[in-house]
């Protein structure tokens, strides 16, 4: 059972971080874009990241992404004898 627990967080742990970055170019302004900056910064730097609201949005994507594919695992569309004969491998 505690295998089973680390082993499903780590899974939602790596699925956040990958949904965090699809999810960091979304909303993002540039410098250059607003006509605004520091003297001596790069135009292409942010000027408000929002990564509150991109930390809740991460979340929320990972927790959804993560339910549907404990559901598929569950209802055996992840079995390794059934991903097998779709590839056309023997098991």
């Amino acid at each position: 059972m505690v295998y089973t627990i680390s082993t499903w967080f780590a899974i939602y742990f790596v699925l956040w971080w990958v949904t965090l970055f699809v999810t960091l170019p979304f909303g993002v302004r540039s410098q250059h874009e607003d006509g605004v900056g520091a003297p001596g910064t790069d135009p292409g730097a942010p000027i408000a990241t929002l990564m509150g609201r991109k930390m809740i949005w991460t979340t929320i994507l990972s927790a959804v992404i993560f339910a549907i594919a404990m559901w598929a695992y569950y209802q055996g569309f992840f079995n390794i004898e059934r991903l097998a004969k779709m590839m056309g491998t023997p098991f």
